[in-house]
């Protein structure tokens, strides 16, 4: 059978029509949303009660950044895992829009007991218990890590993208890598190809070459699994638009809602270490020229006053 992976319907839907210059469906909304103002709510909260506050079909995004169960520490051993992970997942597929998205960090190795799980095991549990689309599954990879001497030394890891459903949004246009002038010469050259997409960049495909934060990184706010905001926001441009919601129920060291005031999309962070909201802070403090983004933060995630 051939591979069918790029012939997903959303994406054919999309091509037809930017070649009419019409928009996909799933855009013709996003003018409504955006007022200028982004609002940014955060709190020490569990993941499933913050999940329980969010109306229906009300977030664009979810960046979700679980504990990945390789024993590096308590929070990170769930003995079942599935099992744990399936509560969270049923309520991000309720809270997302019909063009929204969620996008899952994960290893494929675990070394926990019988009855524990990995990524794939989420993937597994998504493909029977959940309508959601599998998109992509994107491969960060970075050039510095830590030497092995058992097996291969590991330089990436995974992130499954899934959608609420064929509708989703998608904007490769705003994550697109530029060419270099000596490859524009060259491409202009060739009449096959189209010369808006020459000059608008190249797709960065589903292989991301971007590297971790080193412990003398700017970035570094002292959580010891951070992600550098080139990654998050290449996720917050491709999956979401401005004035949308991007919802963070692992947020860990708060870089999602600093890249959201950065992209001019609200956020909702939540997380039950003691130091969120050190991290959350300096995550804040760290926005270069924050006085020019229009935003406001509040410290207590509640229905009324976010939706």
């Amino acid at each position: 059978m051939p591979n069918r992976s790029h012939r997903n319907a959303g994406h054919i839907a999309m091509n037809a029509k930017t070649k009419k210059n019409e928009k996909h469906s799933s855009t013709n909304h996003i003018d409504k949303i955006f007022n200028g103002k982004t609002k940014h709510f955060f709190e020490k909260i569990d993941c499933l009660e913050l999940l329980s506050r969010i109306p229906d079909n009300s977030i664009q995004l979810i960046i979700c950044d679980p504990p990945y169960n390789i024993l590096l520490a308590d929070w990170d051993d769930h003995m079942n895992y599935v099992q744990w992970a399936s509560k969270w997942l049923k309520e991000a597929e309720r809270v997302l829009t019909d063009t929204g998205s969620i996008a899952i960090f994960g290893g494929l190795q675990y070394q926990g007991e019988a009855g524990s799980g990995d990524l794939i095991s989420i993937i597994n549990h998504m493909r029977e218990a959940s309508k959601m689309l599998l998109v992509n599954l994107l491969i960060w990879n970075y050039p510095n890590g830590m030497s092995a001497h058992r097996f291969f030394a590991n330089r990436h890891e995974e992130i499954v993208w899934f959608a609420k459903s064929k509708k989703y949004y998608f904007d490769l246009d705003s994550v697109r890598e530029p060419y270099d002038e000596k490859t524009k010469i060259a491409y202009r050259k060739d009449k096959r190809l189209n010369p808006d997409s020459i000059e608008k960049g190249k797709n960065p495909t589903n292989v991301w070459r971007i590297g971790r934060l080193n412990g003398n990184s700017k970035e570094r706010v002292g959580h010891p699994t951070q992600k550098p905001k080139a990654l998050i926001r290449r996720l917050i441009r491709g999956l979401s638009y401005e004035g949308s919601f991007v919802l963070d129920f692992f947020a860990g060291s708060g870089v999602s809602a600093a890249v959201s005031i950065e992209e001019k999309r609200n956020s909702i962070s939540g997380d039950l270490s003691n130091d969120f909201f050190d991290f959350f802070n300096k995550q804040i403090e760290n926005i270069k020229d924050l006085h020019n983004y229009d935003h406001e933060l509040i410290s207590k995630i509640e229905i009324n006053s976010i939706f």
